[in-house]
C-alpha cells in the first residue's frame, strides 16, 4: 500500500522539526521541560532599547527551539532573532532592539496623551509612548494539519515623556536622579548641571558668602544614553524656597512659551540637552536674612523628533502666572540651595569698600 503524498510531506516535516529540537538536546532541560507559561517571558525596557528573555525549555517542551522563534513574525532579518544563552540557572533566548520606530523590528509605537495632574497640572497635553509586539513560533511543518501548538510571546513597555528634574547638587559638575516607572524607564538617568559661562564648559561654583545678584546663571538639562528618536525639551523651570515646593513661594523662570523678562532660552527641543540662562535674584521675603536660598526645579518632556515644534506652540500647554501659592507635592529629592547674597549684607572689610564705592 502506497502512502499519500501529503502524508509524506508530513512525516518529513516532522522528522525535519525533530532534527531542529535535537539541536537544542545540550540545553539542561531534562527538569525544566513543562508546558508554557505566562511569566516565561522578562522585558527589561531600557533607555535606547528593549531586551527580552524567554525560557527556552517550555519552547523546546512545545516542539520548537532557539531558531524557530521571531519577532514579530520578521523571519528575513538575523537582528530580529534571538540568541541562546545557557549561562543562567534556566537557559533562556534573548532578544534586544533598538527603540527607533524605523529598526525596532516590527514593534508598534503608540503614543498617548492625557491632561496632566499633580506638578504637570499645568500641562493639557502628557504624553506616554507604549512599545509592543509578540515573539511568535515558527512552524516549519508543510502539510495540511500540524501538531505543534504556537507560541505568542507578548511585550510592552511604556515609557513617560514627562519627568521633574531637580537640582540635587549645585555646587559640583553635574547631579543626576533616577528616573522609574511601573513598567521600566525611558531614560535611566537626567542630569542638570548649572555653568558659570555661556559655552556651558566651567561648573559653576557657589561662593561660601553666596552668588552676587544678576551673576550669570547658566542651566543645562541633559538626557544621557537617549534613543535618537526624541529630543530634550523643558516645559516649564522655576525656582522655590523649599527644595519640596508644596506651599512654598515659588518663582517662575518659564512656562512654555511665557518667560520671565530676564532668563533667556538658549536651547529647546533640538537635542539631546535643553539650555536657558537668568541672572541670580533673590526673594523679597529673605530680605532680612543674610543670604537669600532657594532651589531650581525643571519639568521635562521628552518629544519624539518629528513633533517637538508642536510643543513649542503656545496653544499646547496652559500658562501658569507667577505668583506666590502652593505647587501639588511631587517626589522629589532632597536639593542643596542655590544661595546669593543680600546686598545691604556687609559681610567682610572688602564689601563694606566696594558697596561704599559704590554710592
Amino acid at each position: 500500500m502506497s502512502i499519500p503524498r501529503e502524508a509524506k510531506m508530513n512525516v518529513l516535516s516532522f522528522l525535519f522539526l525533530v532534527s531542529m529540537v535535537a539541536k537544542s538536546s545540550q540545553l539542561t532541560c531534562q527538569d525544566n521541560l513543562r508546558r508554557p507559561e505566562n511569566t516565561d517571558i522578562s522585558v527589561e525596557c531600557g533607555t535606547s532599547s528593549i531586551s527580552l528573555a524567554i525560557l527556552i525549555c517550555p519552547v523546546v517542551y512545545t516542539g520548537y527551539n532557539e531558531s524557530l522563534l521571531f519577532l514579530n513574525r520578521i523571519f528575513n532579518n538575523p537582528e530580529c532573532q534571538g540568541t541562546l544563552d545557557e549561562s543562567t540557572n534556566q537557559p533562556v533566548v534573548r532578544f534586544t532592539f533598538p527603540i527607533n520606530m524605523t529598526n525596532a523590528c516590527g514593534s508598534t509605537f503608540l503614543t498617548t496623551s492625557a491632561a496632566g495632574t499633580g506638578i504637570f497640572a499645568d500641562f493639557s497635553n502628557i504624553q506616554t509612548v507604549n512599545i509592543s509586539g509578540v515573539v511568535h513560533s515558527h512552524d516549519p511543518t508543510t502539510g495540511i494539519v500540524t501538531y505543534n501548538a504556537e507560541l505568542k510571546y507578548y511585550y510592552s513597555c511604556a515609557y513617560p515623556l514627562e519627568y521633574l528634574i531637580n537640582n540635587t547638587q549645585v555646587d559640583v559638575s553635574a547631579s543626576s536622579i533616577a528616573v522609574r516607572d511601573n513598567n521600566g524607564s525611558f531614560i535611566s538617568t537626567l542630569s542638570m548641571e548649572l555653568f558659570s559661562d555661556v559655552n556651558y564648559t566651567t561648573p559653576l561654583v557657589i561662593p561660601q558668602l553666596g552668588l552676587e545678584l544678576r551673576t550669570n546663571v547658566y542651566v543645562q538639562v541633559q538626557a544621557a544614553n537617549l534613543t535618537a528618536q526624541y529630543h530634550v525639551l523643558m516645559d516649564r523651570c522655576y525656582a522655590s524656597i523649599s527644595p519640596q515646593p508644596a506651599n512654598s513661594t515659588f518663582f517662575n523662570l518659564f512656562v512654555s512659551c511665557s518667560k520671565d523678562q530676564m532668563t533667556t532660552m538658549h536651547e529647546n527641543g533640538d537635542s539631546h540637552h535643553a539650555r536657558f540662562s537668568f541672572p541670580a535674584f533673590r526673594f523679597v521675603e529673605q530680605q532680612n536674612q543674610t543670604m537669600s536660598t532657594y532651589y531650581l526645579h525643571c519639568i521635562t518632556r521628552l518629544c519624539e523628533v518629528s513633533t517637538c515644534n508642536d510643543f513649542k506652540q503656545c496653544n499646547n500647554r496652559r500658562r501658569r502666572d507667577v505668583r506666590s501659592t502652593g505647587v501639588s507635592e511631587a517626589t522629589t529629592l532632597s536639593s542643596l540651595p542655590i544661595v546669593t547674597r543680600n546686598e545691604n549684607s556687609l559681610t567682610s572689610k572688602e564689601d563694606g569698600m566696594i558697596f561704599s564705592h559704590s554710592m
